[in-house]
């Protein structure tokens, strides 16, 4: 199965200029993968592009019910102090996810280390919004390099 699945990265902030492109770009290399038999899609619950992608595959998913969504989140408790709109677009992904798999129980200090490597390890292709060379975005698609996964960039490469 992780020959045909993908797994997301990217940052928690997104631009508010440039979005839609952001959102054009990651469609348009789901479509990319689908046309080469990719049908699992794994996205890490975090705000920002995480959403963003997790939403567009649930989009592509109406259209194409052979595409599954498969978040894997750091913990049960990820969501407590996000806003009431981010807590009902979070819920509603997980709602619609065809599975949800969970690092931990609850918070911990590795957590969001341990689900990114559980993203990284299920799948053989990620797409990646990187647009600084520091931060936990950036060690994930480092991690994903070393494990000889097929990277997707969405933004240009950040300055070294």
């Amino acid at each position: 199965m992780r020959d045909k699945t993908c797994c997301f990265t990217g940052h928690r902030k997104l631009p508010e200029v440039g979005r839609a492109e952001i959102a054009l770009k990651t469609t348009e290399a789901i479509e990319e993968l689908l046309s080469e038999g990719y049908y699992r899609f794994c996205a890490g619950g975090a705000l920002g592009f995480d959403t963003l992608a997790a939403l567009t595959v649930l989009l592509m998913k109406d259209l194409s019910p052979q595409i599954e969504l498969h978040p894997i989140l750091p913990c049960k408790d990820q969501a407590r102090s996000w806003s009431p709109m981010d807590q009902a677009c979070y819920l509603h992904i997980l709602f619609r996810a065809d599975s949800v798999t969970f690092a931990s129980e609850s918070y911990t200090r590795d957590c969001m280390h341990r689900r990114n490597r559980q993203l990284v390890d299920s799948s053989s292709a990620c797409i990646c919004y990187l647009t600084r060379p520091t931060g936990g975005t950036a060690c994930t698609v480092r991690y994903a390099q070393s494990q000889g996964l097929r990277l997707i960039p969405i933004a240009p490469p950040p300055n070294s």
